[in-house]
């Protein structure tokens, strides 16, 4: 199964810890609108005292040859496989070409997306082919314009040589240590991404979260681990799900080859080998559960599968153990 890479993770977004660090010019619109959730709002009649308000970063008409630019950090560094680039809202004040380099010291760059063709008030999708681990990304705008929000879509590359030098567990299924939910039955409220996301869920839709069910059977999540490791700690965290909590989970685990991964097989195929991590529990509404003495194996596994009975909504998995790699 193909995957876009737009459905991959916003590397640079605003609730990972990504950052506009500076630009040559944000005269009618800050940088930092760049990398906030959704795709910007427009309000007509707002102005400011330099123009029209916009819900973007926009620059000044430019008189004298050159572009503008703007140079991102991103939250997680990682594998670049696309960018979007969204004008919306911008039709008439939106930059005619971009162009995107990235660089992994903020002192070498590199051209990840030559000078491309822009069209005003879309979503502007261009794939990356760059295997590096990158940093920081630098979007150059011609000659001038306005951007609504730029997404940095990608696989996350950690730094394991300094997580292992911390002597700590790590959480090897968060998203921000390489952790990826590859497959679930549901997620008809909460998105399944939403599992492994950094802190807390900020409110009830910022989880994963089922839809009600009417026959027999329960729900289930499959998350590939960072890295492969021993774990030691499992957390669920039911957070704001007050009403529409699981009565109960469990929680798998196995050792799967990339190759064999196909997300229709998960719950069905016996030959992948799920063993039983933690046994089935009783959970609590808007609680984090902890769980050590309840863990029944031991051994290091790849992919851990989250059960629960019979529906409802988990904010966040934590999955510490000890990561297989090398320093």
């Amino acid at each position: 199964m193909t995957v876009s890479f737009a459905e991959l993770l916003d590397l640079a977004a605003e609730g990972f810890g990504g950052v506009a660090v500076s630009a040559n010019d944000e005269f009618f619109a800050s940088r930092g609108n760049l990398l906030k959730p959704g795709r910007g709002e427009f309000i007509a009649g707002k102005y400011t005292e330099y123009g029209k308000w916009m819900d973007g970063w926009e620059t000044r008409r430019r008189r004298t040859p050159g572009f503008d630019w703007c140079i991102i950090k991103l939250g997680m560094a990682g594998v670049i496989r696309g960018v979007d680039v969204d004008t919306n809202h911008f039709i008439g004040n939106y930059p005619e070409y971009c162009s995107i380099e990235a660089s992994s010291d903020e002192k070498s760059w590199v051209e990840i997306l030559p000078k491309s063709l822009l069209q005003g008030g879309s979503r502007n999708l261009f794939p990356i082919v760059d295997e590096a681990r990158f940093t920081h990304v630098r979007l150059n705008i011609y000659p001038d314009g306005g951007v609504a929000r730029f997404r940095v879509h990608g696989e996350v590359r950690p730094d394991w040589k300094s997580l292992m030098q911390a002597q700590q567990p790590v959480d090897l299924a968060a998203a921000e240590h390489g952790g990826k939910v590859v497959a679930c039955n549901d997620n008809f409220f909460g998105p399944k991404d939403n599992l492994i996301m950094p802190g807390r869920a900020i409110h009830m839709g910022d989880g994963w979260e089922t839809r009600r069910k009417r026959r027999a059977g329960y729900d289930w999540i499959v998350v590939k681990l960072g890295a492969a490791g021993a774990i030691n700690k499992i957390e669920v965290d039911t957070n704001h799900f007050k009403g529409n909590y699981p009565d109960m989970c469990s929680i798998d685990g196995a050792v799967l080859a990339d190759d064999r991964l196909l997300p229709t097989d998960f719950f069905d195929r016996t030959d992948l080998g799920w063993e039983e991590i933690l046994p089935r529990v009783k959970l609590e509404a808007h609680t984090r559960h902890f769980f050590e003495k309840e863990l029944k194996a031991k051994k290091k596994y790849t992919h851990v599968r989250l059960n629960i009975y019979p529906d409802g909504g988990v904010s966040r998995l934590r999955i510490h153990g000890t990561p297989d790699v090398r320093a």
